[in-house]
């Protein structure tokens, strides 16, 4: 039973039949490893905006919004009054201008700053109308053509096992969840089933002593069957677990906050990740997570407003990104990290 609430709780699956060092073995024997950049410092950090964000009542279309009004009559950002939206950046041309739901303050002030970018017309040519499927699309990197384009890995995955297998053998897991208790399909690799450890619902602090207490003494004696490998299995991804978690404790220890955060679920999400990069995990890709934006006819609260589920969500995202920028630079990180 330990075993089992051990494998529930540590979400992690860095290892399959192979032991790391015959994983590694196995991917340098077929895949190039000579121009790759070095990324000895540099971190990915990825926040999933689950349950489909609306786009256009983020980034309003400015060179568009008369059609854009008339599709959304009823949820429109307005162009007059208290919520009009936040003109971007008026040095751009006409057909190009775009504004900012109006409780993006905190992105505006990032954009002139020169931290924030946009990137618009996001997506794949075959749109799949299902939030579970389209999230699984998106995680493989599939164009949405066919099923089997992108299979079941992850674009990160895929890219850290081409490039990065030498990082199987080290002390900390490739990536790091905070968030869910799912283990993002993104990470799942070619060879590997999963190169994260999921830290929701834990304290980093005590996270080693929580997996330690849990996953018991190795197992010995495996018999040459399947059930051995499954033994083996848990064996390995106890072994590994608890490895990574010691980093992962370790780092947040020796983390520090040097700005404030508001207090919000994805704020303390954030505030975690920054205490981990200030603690020297070298751990590459974040992922935090803020749900609740399939939101329906919660959007607005009255028609021509903009007060509402969508609203608090934005402003969610904005003060907490601010803050955790905020974080980095003060403490000479920001430079090495970006944030999608």
């Amino acid at each position: 039973m330990k075993r089992r609430n051990f494998i529930k709780l540590s979400a992690t699956a860095s290892v399959i039949g192979l032991t790391p060092f015959e994983l590694q073995a196995a991917l340098k024997s077929f895949m190039p490893f000579d121009n790759c950049p070095n990324i000895s410092n540099r971190k990915l950090v990825l926040i999933n905006l689950a349950g489909a964000n609306d786009g256009l009542n983020t980034i309003i279309p400015i060179n568009e919004y008369d059609n854009y009004a008339n599709l959304r009559p009823d949820i429109k950002v307005p162009e007059q009054g208290n919520n009009r939206y936040i003109t971007l950046d008026k040095s751009l041309p006409s057909n190009q201008q775009i504004g900012l739901n109006p409780v993006l303050t905190g992105f505006k002030s990032m954009y002139d700053a020169g931290t924030l970018r946009i990137i618009q017309s996001v997506g794949y040519p075959s749109q799949n109308k299902s939030h579970f499927k389209s999230t699984d699309l998106y995680l493989t990197g599939n164009d949405g053509n066919s099923t089997l384009n992108g299979g079941e890995t992850g674009w990160i995955g895929r890219f850290m096992e081409l490039y990065y297998a030498d990082l199987l053998l080290e002390t900390f897991p490739l990536a790091v969840e905070i968030g869910s208790e799912k283990t993002s399909l993104g990470f799942h690799g070619e060879q590997a089933h999963g190169m994260s450890l999921n830290i929701t619902g834990q304290d980093p602090a005590g996270f080693y002593n929580i997996l330690n207490g849990l996953g018991g003494a190795p197992i010995t004696n495996i018999p040459n069957s399947d059930y051995g490998k499954q033994l083996e299995f848990i064996n390995n991804t106890d072994a590994l677990s608890n490895t990574y978690a010691q980093s992962i404790s370790t780092a947040f220890n020796k983390g520090k906050n040097e700005a404030s955060y508001p207090d919000t679920d994805l704020s303390n999400q954030l505030k975690t990740v920054a205490k981990l990069i200030s603690g020297d995990l070298k751990s590459k890709v974040y992922m935090v997570r803020i749900s609740g934006f399939d939101t329906h006819n919660m959007q607005v609260q009255d028609p021509g407003g903009v007060a509402g589920k969508h609203a608090d969500l934005l402003n969610e995202l904005s003060t907490a990104i601010n803050a955790f920028l905020n974080d980095l630079t003060k403490q000479n990180l920001a430079k090495d990290v970006v944030g999608l």
